[in-house]
């Protein structure tokens, strides 16, 4: 009966446990303001409501491109980064059922039989035989909260794992399609270079056909070989640049790159409106932010931890079983044994261990925290660095399609006038080099006005939000109520 007693008012104190109750940490003044900078500079942007990636549509579909479409797919299934994720994301679960194991008993069993050859008190050598078989049970209730903070801690970080997992993917979604559009583009450029070339072909037969007629001299009929070998010497710096390109989509399919390779096609995005919503919605929309946060919870949860060591700790044991001589019957009720019993123990002294691991812990949850708003003031830039790329970038590309137009319009009148004797070979090439710069500028502005898009739907998280996480087991199954927190424990035994 004193035994039963025990168990229960063990029972009735499960539900407290040491240490600080969670709370997340504080930002600095400033971080969650009304809106985005970039945005109250901008009249053209407008937060979204709701602030989220459309969620009936994967984010990249709004590119309008289906070879994206499939690749960011199959990277999906077979990436290795997001594989590693996954497993390390399993890892966490079986820690938290590892850890959430200490909450029942300890169940053990044992049988035996021996012959032994002993003299009795005559000095007779006597066989006899013997049999013994027992279920033994230990139980040790969780009365300071060390379990319950060993369990909250393993779940925290099981949601941090979950975390890095929608991060990893996240990443891999926006590496795909940024090195995709940059593939494109250089494709487009291959397009530019190759009519480029088919023109400055047309012009150094132009200046051979004017030398062998004594208009012009041998100067202009190098000058024309010149442009058009160094034009195609840039052609292949391209293509080298498409080739790496190519290798780098390789592998986030999970492929090596000789069992990959796209074929060239149009540079033909949609560039999509990027909801952004306001920045305190930041904090739950991205992955790799819900993952420093849990981390810091998690960090939280190991004070208390560490705390516990300063209380005793509570053992309830039960055995029960046969034993007696002979291999006849293993039941006999005079064999019957059995046993009940407690053992309390604690330390009472241990040089500052104890007050050691605190300290640890506590300096733990501090570099969690401080890399918590670290990673939220990161999120914030990147938002804002994306949101003025586009902004100023739709700005450079009006400004640089102009200098497109008026570019090619030079190069057609000074070929013109070429031809018909009125202005040296010298201007022509000025000319032709001013409008294929400017054609190859107005394409990466173009590709670097994509690759800002997908940044910023990273930026924001792509749609993923912090709901998504699997609660957190924080209740024992001994109690169902909210965790009492006891007081601190001394900063020093």
């Amino acid at each position: 009966m004193r035994i039963l007693c025990l168990a229960l008012a063990a029972a009735s104190l499960a539900g407290c446990a040491v240490g600080p109750d969670y709370q997340r940490p504080a930002l600095t003044d400033g971080v969650t303001a009304p809106a985005f900078k970039e945005i109250g500079s901008n009249g053209n942007w407008k937060p979204a409501s709701p602030g989220h990636i459309d969620p009936t549509q994967p984010w990249w579909t709004a590119y309008g491109d289906a070879r994206l479409n499939a690749l960011v797919e199959q990277a999906d299934a077979a990436n290795q980064d997001i594989r590693l994720a996954e497993a390390r994301y399993r890892q966490s679960q079986a820690l938290v059922q590892g850890a959430e194991s200490a909450w029942y008993p300890t169940v053990g069993a044992n049988a035996g039989a021996s012959r032994a050859r002993a003299k009795n008190a005559q000095g007779v050598s006597v066989v006899g035989d013997s049999h013994a078989w027992s279920v033994q049970a230990s139980w040790e209730p969780d009365l300071w909260g060390r379990v319950r903070r060993a369990v909250e801690g393993a779940s925290d970080t099981a949601q941090a794992s979950q975390a890095d997992l929608a991060a990893a993917r996240l990443a891999v979604q926006a590496s795909m399609a940024t090195n995709y559009i940059a593939l494109r583009v250089a494709d487009a450029q291959q397009q530019l270079y190759t009519r480029t070339v088919e023109a400055y072909k047309k012009s150094a037969q132009i200046s051979q056909s004017q030398y062998r007629a004594g208009v012009v001299t041998r100067a202009d009929v190098e000058l024309a070989n010149t442009t058009l070998q160094a034009a195609q010497a840039q052609a292949i710096d391209i293509e080298i640049a498409r080739r790496q390109l190519e290798h780098a989509i390789a592998v986030l399919l999970g492929k090596t790159p000789s069992e990959f390779s796209l074929p060239p096609d149009a540079l033909a995005f949609t560039l999509p409106q990027v909801p952004v919503g306001l920045p305190s919605e930041l904090l739950e929309r991205r992955p790799d932010i819900a993952g420093a946060e849990r981390r810091a919870a998690s960090a939280n949860a190991g004070i208390g931890y560490a705390q516990a060591a300063y209380y005793p700790n509570l053992i309830l044991s039960a055995a029960g079983g046969f034993a007696g001589a002979g291999f006849g019957s293993w039941l006999n009720a005079p064999d019957k044994v059995w046993s009940l019993g407690a053992a309390l123990a604690g330390t009472l002294f241990d040089g500052g261990l104890r007050s050691s691991q605190v300290a640890q812990a506590r300096a733990t949850f501090d570099a969690s925290a401080a890399q918590y708003r670290q990673t939220v003031l990161a999120g914030f830039q990147e938002v804002e660095d994306n949101l003025a790329a586009l902004d100023l970038l739709a700005q450079e590309r009006a400004v640089q399609d102009a200098a497109v137009q008026s570019a090619q319009a030079a190069e057609r009148v000074s070929l013109a006038q070429y031809r018909a004797g009125t202005a040296t070979y010298l201007a022509v090439i000025t000319a032709q080099t001013l409008a294929l710069n400017n054609e190859r500028t107005a394409l990466q502005l173009q590709g670097r006005q994509y690759a800002a898009s997908v940044a910023l739907v990273k930026a924001v998280g792509g749609g993923w939000n912090a709901g998504q996480l699997q609660a957190s087991t924080s209740a024992s199954p001994t109690t169902s109520g909210a965790v009492a927190s006891a007081a601190d424990a001394p900063s020093r035994q």
